[in-house]
């Protein structure tokens, strides 16, 4: 990926829509398409790596706050391979949870390899 400036809103949308998807079989195929093969994650606490590991992280943390949905949280904003966004994580209608800002390195073809993810609030 050349410049993931103009990119950046829609690769974050992708990847919420991605952890707010409670369809197992549809998330699965989300994070194909949002994430490389060998893509890893990593916040303060959690950790997956691949397609297994990362939709199995997913899943378990869907479990952990049944019902909640991750919200973008300002504008996502990026540069050359790199995108940073800020979401937060709450029942819809109500104050949320926890709010966090993810930087992730993106790939030529747009999909994520590596996410880093911080809790701005819990």
């Amino acid at each position: 990926m050349q410049n993931a400036t103009h990119d950046a809103t829609r690769i974050a949308k992708q990847y919420l829509s991605t952890w707010n998807e409670r369809d197992a079989a549809v998330r699965r195929a989300k994070v194909a398409s949002t994430f490389t093969l060998d893509a890893s994650y990593l916040d303060p606490m959690m950790r997956g790596n691949g397609h297994t590991g990362i939709d199995a992280m997913i899943g378990a943390a869907q479990d952990h706050f049944p019902g909640m949905q991750f919200a973008l949280d300002g504008t996502p904003d990026g540069h050359n391979d790199v995108v940073r966004f800020s979401w937060s994580l709450g029942l819809p209608g109500a104050e949320p949870v926890a709010r966090g800002t993810d930087v992730a390195t993106v790939s030529d073809d747009g999909r994520l390899v590596k996410v880093t993810g911080f809790l701005n609030q819990a």
